[in-house]
């Protein structure tokens, strides 16, 4: 029997949880594994806050592909096209050529990008926070613009360079908010020019409420610590404009910014566009509960899809509901789609996903937080200290866990570092200058 060729695109929470269940479960006679990303590792965005705040190295928020999917072949690029119909995929290297790969089974888990809007100003101001890069770039940013505030003597210029926007209240807006806040107000102690009072954390949102994935008082109980923390919260307001970093609002407020936050919502990869796989008004590739890609009543053979990119129906809720795009449905779909790629490659039938979404925690910064699990709430240390428990027993790999524990373990003794390195953003620029032609030696 020749060995089924099965082609992961993405090795996010998807790609590599499922990558990694169908190495271990299937021989090298049964399949073989190909994983396809365009970076060497896989993020685990719920430590992005913790990885922003310092609270983590950023290394340990990230997970070696090679390191952990060893029976597997990595390919170190993008898949630019699909063509289910022949069973083939272009895959874009880093460096040389397109190559096709010709596949028995696909699993398509791209993820998401940001969802952004035509909104004057953002794609020249705005900073996103998908991604390690962008986490680690934001908290140089901010410890950047304490420095500005604090060696200016322009008054407005400080008052723009301490005021910070995050645009969009769910966990990730939340989140980053509230480390970032953290770590400027345990950075201050640095800055004798500088009181907390002169800061602005403004959060704008949409709707009436933030945490849309808890009960409203949870959200309410959200509102109110941040409040607690002299934050500007707009709620029902959005954001119109910020060309030349001029925030403008939408109940008619205007002030001047340096640091503009997007977590307002993901959208599915664009890449989708890219494949010949049936999708829903909201561009997600359409499935069945056993994670297959379904066409209409007609079932994609060979074609799987999970996580944020895919519309997957959620049993545990009336017809027409569809599991949200998190990690917690991600790891389970993806060790559920493995599960059923095995049988079907054996000759089995695959079994419905079936998940009830256990609820969600979040961290509020330092040794605060609020969690809604199974019904019970929880607030302040407790809710915290659940949100790290969890969180670090669903982080891939003992490596990965015990390097988490590690840095947790040295905060409680150690201070937190608060020193930018932006220069990690542009390295080449001083040598660049220094070797410029004509330039004195």
């Amino acid at each position: 029997m020749n060995p089924k060729r099965i082609l992961v695109v993405g090795a996010g929470h998807v790609g590599l949880y499922a990558a990694l269940r169908l190495s271990k479960k299937l021989s090298s006679r049964e399949a073989e594994v190909i994983v396809v990303d365009p970076q060497p590792h896989m993020t685990y965005q719920p430590f992005l806050p913790e990885a922003s705040g310092g609270n983590i190295s950023p290394r340990h928020s990230v997970v070696p592909l090679r390191r952990e999917l060893r029976r597997c072949t990595v390919v170190s690029g993008a898949v630019t096209r699909i063509e289910h119909d022949r069973k083939t995929a272009t895959v874009q290297p880093i460096i040389g050529p397109p190559r096709e790969i010709a596949y028995d089974h696909v699993v398509v888990a791209p993820g998401s990008v940001s969802r952004t809007l035509p909104i004057p100003g953002l794609h020249e101001h705005g900073i996103g926070f998908k991604t390690i890069g962008e986490a680690i770039y934001l908290r140089n940013h901010v410890l950047e613009q304490l420095d500005v505030a604090a060696a200016t003597t322009d008054p407005e210029v400080r008052r723009r360079a301490l005021t910070f926007v995050f645009v969009g209240g769910g966990y990730a807006g939340i989140e980053a908010l509230a480390e970032m806040e953290d770590m400027a107000r345990h950075a201050l102690k640095y800055y004798p020019e500088l009181k907390v009072s002169d800061m602005r954390w403004v959060l704008v949102e949409a709707t009436q409420r933030v945490l849309p994935e808890v009960d409203r008082d949870m959200g309410a109980y959200t509102v109110q610590q941040l409040l607690k923390r002299d934050m500007d919260i707009r709620l029902d307001t959005r954001l119109e404009s910020c060309v030349d970093g001029v925030v403008t609002l939408s109940d008619g407020d205007s002030f001047s910014s340096d640091t503009i936050v997007w977590t307002a919502g993901v959208k599915p990869a664009p890449m989708l566009d890219a494949t010949d796989f049936p999708r829903d008004e909201r561009r997600r590739v359409t499935c069945r509960p056993t994670l297959q890609v379904v066409d209409g009543d007609r079932v994609v053979e060979g074609a799987w899809s999970a996580g944020d990119c895919a519309a997957v129906p959620d049993l545990t809720k009336p017809p027409g509901n569809f599991c949200s795009p998190s990690a917690q449905h991600a790891v389970r779909q993806a060790q559920r789609m493995a599960d059923n790629i095995v049988a079907v490659v054996r000759g089995g039938q695959p079994v419905d996903y079936k998940h009830k979404h256990a609820g969600s925690v979040a961290s509020l910064g330092l040794y605060k937080g609020v969690a809604q699990v199974y019904g019970v709430k929880m607030t302040g240390w407790p809710a915290w200290f659940m949100h790290r428990t969890y969180h670090m027993s669903r982080i891939p790999s003992f490596n990965r866990k015990v390097r988490v524990v590690v840095d947790w373990t040295l905060a409680f003794f150690l201070k937190r570092e608060v020193v930018a390195l932006g220069q990690l953003h542009d390295p080449r620029e001083e040598f660049a200058e220094a070797s410029y032609p004509g330039s004195k030696a």
